[in-house]
């Protein structure tokens, strides 16, 4: 901008206006001004001039990954609020591990921020950095959480669960439940809500742990039954999986096994899951699962962090459970 200034003999300080609002400059400036961007082809680096603000208009979002069409599809809505109002938002990722989500709090805390919405992993290694990071802006938590005063808007596992057993013994038998990874908050709950569940029920807790540490829930999914299926089976014949990708890798192993899944008398297997993943409505048969509602928590996330930016912090919840709606299809 300093050369552009001195180029065509007008003030960075009036240019700098004419960027902010161009309307706020003469006419025969803004002339002039438009002119010169026509002729030299210049573009002020909008993302440097929005690091320099004093009320820095960037938002930071942190999630564990983007090609999950889950977290993708979250993130993209979140671009679209930040951008109608007026925010330029910044992406980084986990990738699910730890030393790396904490070079991306660093990454953060580095920043000019407004705000921060971030889907934490469960590793209570970097509560101190979230604590740090929330002294130095507005931060809430998103999809999963640490247990800190740290604001969260999230789906309420118990609730969904729940709805989601009470389905699937009314139209047959008590599930078993397929666990997934211990990588965030959600993981401890829908486990611990499959237990009160049975518990309410009467019927003793039938539950395939999983000890590996990944996000490959497809693959422990498939490998999970088909280990089952070479051996004497499940516990029961309905299968209420912790999300839908582990449903993906069981659907996977009963078409390699030749086992039928679905609602028809002659089916010999009723799989659920939970999240209603984009693909879920894709697989074969299409999966039953609990739709988590992606604009509640997506619109509640950043109706908090503005209330946070905006100062207005005793009018925020410290906790926002959302419900779940049961999605019947196909397979259960």
């Amino acid at each position: 901008m300093d050369e552009l200034s001195e180029v065509i003999g007008i003030s960075r300080p009036t240019l700098s206006k004419y960027f902010n609002d161009p309307d706020s400059v003469k006419i025969t400036t803004r002339k002039k001004i438009e002119n010169a961007l026509h002729e030299h082809d210049y573009r002020p680096n909008l993302f440097a001039t929005n690091l320099n603000r004093k009320l820095p208009k960037n938002i930071g979002i942190l999630v564990p990954t983007i090609t999950d069409p889950f977290y993708a599809q979250i993130v993209s809505k979140i671009e679209k609020r930040c951008a109608a109002e007026g925010y330029w938002s910044i992406i980084l990722c986990s990738y699910g591990n730890e030393d790396t989500e904490r070079k991306a709090i660093e990454t953060l805390r580095s920043l000019p921020l407004a705000g921060a919405i971030v889907a934490p992993l469960g590793s209570k290694k970097n509560t101190s950095l979230f604590t740090a990071l929330k002294e130095k802006t507005s931060l809430v938590f998103m999809d999963s959480h640490i247990g800190t005063d740290i604001p969260f808007v999230g789906n309420d596992n118990f609730q969904s669960i729940g709805l989601l057993y009470d389905y699937l013994i009314r139209t047959g038998e008590p599930p078993c439940y397929i666990d997934m990874p211990k990588i965030n908050q959600n993981a401890t709950e829908r486990l611990a809500a499959y237990r009160v569940a049975a518990h309410k029920a009467g019927v003793p807790p039938m539950i395939v742990s999983i000890e590996k540490i990944s996000w490959d829930f497809e693959q422990i999914g498939f490998e999970i039954a088909c280990m089952a299926f070479e051996n004497n089976g499940f516990p029961a014949n309905t299968l209420l999986c912790a999300n839908d990708r582990i449903a993906f890798g069981v659907l996977s192993a009963a078409y390699k096994y030749n086992i039928s899944v679905g609602i028809r008398p002659s089916c010999q297997l009723k799989v659920a899951g939970h999240d209603d993943h984009p693909l879920s409505r894709f697989t074969s048969p299409d999966l039953t699962t609990i739709a988590q509602d992606y604009e509640g928590l997506v619109n509640r996330t950043f109706d908090i962090l503005m209330l946070a930016i905006s100062g207005k912090k005793t009018h925020i919840p410290l906790k926002t459970p959302l419900k779940g709606t049961i999605i019947m299809r196909s397979s259960a």
